[in-house]
């Protein structure tokens, strides 16, 4: 992605590269281990301005590229796929108040991210993951308020953000059209966060339940009108998901990157096994899907910014750049052979990665129902 990107950016792109390179990188090597926050890394995060890289100009924001900020979540996404986890929920948070808020909700939520806080996006609970329309969370109005009541599972940022864009039932006899959207401050009275998941990849990032007992806020808070939440959260997992495949594309970026250096270095029969036609053609199928992903996302991103539909494109790019992500870790790991199989060697940890990519933001099964609609249509 970093060739698309223009010549005044380039050196916001060597800062974040050695960032990642120098204090990503490695330090979250021992954070996988322990499956600790790692609350110092973030911190030097805020301080370079990455959680607000998607903050737009007119709410004090960088006013970046899209295009920009994709070589930027590619190259965190390399490091440490927890990292820009934990980065891009901030900004799926967010992207659901641009799309839905009112002007006071836009300039808060962007003011907090420029400050360095994290937001959270609390859409999926334990009976509603793919089928969103299954929310059992509600609020109720009385008089200037509403009252949440639910749980909603394994929210990233859930037990470090500032605040959440919660979904819930205002009319569950309307279905999905009696879902509402909220922007609800960290701290509010009735809001509780669970334990941390012990989760098999991106381990960095934080994971965990997000409960609402009797929940008061103001109806202020609500986004939009009543019943429009599913509207909104559908509009903005349609952006968000060209995201997920800039991060799967970072992650299979970084398996070829491992497999060719350890594979010039590692001698058998007298030679580096990259010496071998058939690993050749192993790499030449890693950088081949690479390439092919990173071209989706940019296409997508270029959708967006034309103005033009764009949900199949972004379906496209999810599931694909997934998938991706996926197959290359499973090279990876067999071009290292039994070293790939070690925690020595940071491709089995690429691969435990990779594969929740090809499930948040909606599994690829969904986004191959989203593709399949776009292109067969009513009938």
């Amino acid at each position: 992605m970093a060739f698309l990107i223009n010549p005044e950016d380039q050196d916001l792109l060597q800062t974040v590269r050695e960032f990642c390179e120098k204090e990503v990188k490695e330090q979250c090597k021992e954070f996988d281990v322990s499956g600790e926050w790692p609350a110092d890394i973030y911190e030097q995060a805020a301080e370079m301005g990455l959680n607000a890289l998607e903050v737009p100009e007119e709410y004090g924001g960088p006013g970046l590229e899209r295009v920009t900020v994709a070589a930027l979540m590619e190259e965190m996404a390399k490091a440490d796929a927890g990292f820009v986890t934990t980065i891009t929920a901030s900004n799926l948070a967010l992207k659901a108040v641009l799309i839905g808020g009112n002007e006071e909700q836009k300039q808060r939520c962007c003011d907090l991210l420029i400050e360095g806080k994290h937001g959270a996006f609390c859409l999926t609970e334990p009976m509603a993951g793919s089928d969103a329309s299954n929310s059992k969370t509600t609020a109720v109005r009385e008089g200037d308020e509403y009252v949440l009541n639910g749980r909603k599972c394994f929210i990233t940022n859930g037990g470090v953000a500032s605040f959440y864009v919660v979904t819930a039932m205002t009319d569950k006899s309307q279905g999905v059209k009696g879902m509402s959207a909220f922007v609800v401050d960290a701290g509010t009275p009735g809001l509780s966060t669970g334990n941390h998941e012990n989760k098999m990849g991106i381990r960095t990032s934080n994971t965990c339940d997000v409960v609402f007992e009797d929940c008061r806020i103001p109806a202020s808070a609500r986004m939009g009108a009543e019943g429009e939440g599913y509207k909104i959260a559908m509009q903005t997992l349609d952006m968000s998901r060209t995201w997920v495949g800039c991060g799967a594309v970072g992650i299979a970026q970084r398996c070829i990157d491992e497999a060719v250096s350890y594979g010039k270095q590692r001698i058998t029969f007298g030679k580096p096994i990259l010496k071998n036609q058939a690993l050749q053609f192993k790499i030449a199928d890693m950088e081949i899907r690479t390439e092919t992903a990173r071209q989706m996302v940019a296409h997508a991103l270029k959708l967006m910014d034309e103005g033009k539909p764009y949900s199949k494109e972004s379906a496209i790019a999810k599931c694909y750049a997934g998938d991706v992500a996926v197959q290359n870790a499973l090279e990876a790991i067999q071009i290292l052979g039994g070293y790939g199989y070690s925690r020595e060697y940071p491709v089995e940890k690429l691969l435990r990665d990779a594969k929740i990519f090809q499930i948040y933001e909606g599994t690829n099964e969904i986004q191959r129902m989203v593709i399949a609609k776009n292109v067969i249509g009513k009938f």
